[in-house]
């Protein structure tokens, strides 16, 4: 908590999962937590096939390196073209030096924390109970791909709606101006 008070939390991705972890461990440190798309796939009804394609991606990690399990969890997300995705839509392009940044983590992804946050099962129950405001956030143009199926997944098990962020699994890097608006609105709105 700052200055005493419960933090209004925004985490996507694998920040989203920490976001829930961190309502489930210390509910009343948070006041508002908008997780964007997080990978909870253990609630999807194909988990078993879904943690079989995270193992393999570790595995070819292992055994032929970083660039390949990119390649494959790349594709596995659905972070290419989605079905559904508008053509011509704004994508994040990285720059030369974001780029050089994700290579140096990328090894610390793969190796220590894509099972992990995979596999992480949050709480349900736990969740609904906390007096934190849980906003499921998922973006307009990633419908099927992986994180978005697991954020609707989520928002129906809280019994809420998946607010609809602009862009796509990264909108807030591409579009960050019109994902800020949505992102006020929301933690702006009466609870």
């Amino acid at each position: 908590m700052l200055g005493g008070e419960p933090a209004h939390v925004f985490g996507s991705s694998g920040g989203a999962v920490v976001g829930l972890a961190l309502v489930t461990a210390h509910p009343g440190q948070v006041r508002t937590l908008v997780a964007h798309e997080p990978p909870v796939i253990e609630l999807l009804p194909d988990r078993e096939q879904v943690r079989a394609q995270i193992q393999d991606i570790y595995d070819t990690y292992r055994a032929d390196g970083a660039d390949k399990a990119m390649a494959k969890f790349m594709a596995h997300a659905g972070l290419g073209e989605a079905p559904g995705q508008e053509a011509g839509a704004p994508r994040w392009e990285p720059s030369p030096e974001q780029l050089a940044t994700m290579r140096a983590a990328t090894q610390m992804f793969l190796a220590h924390l894509l099972r992990p946050t995979t596999h992480y099962r949050p709480d349900v129950e736990a969740l609904r109970a906390a007096p934190a405001r849980i906003v499921v956030a998922a973006g307009a143009t990633s419908k099927g791909q992986l994180a978005y199926r697991s954020a609707v997944t989520l928002a129906d098990r809280l019994g809420t709606p998946a607010v609809e962020f602009p862009g796509d699994h990264a909108g807030f890097v591409v579009l960050p101006e019109q994902c800020g608006q949505v992102l006020d609105q929301v933690l702006t709105r009466a609870t």
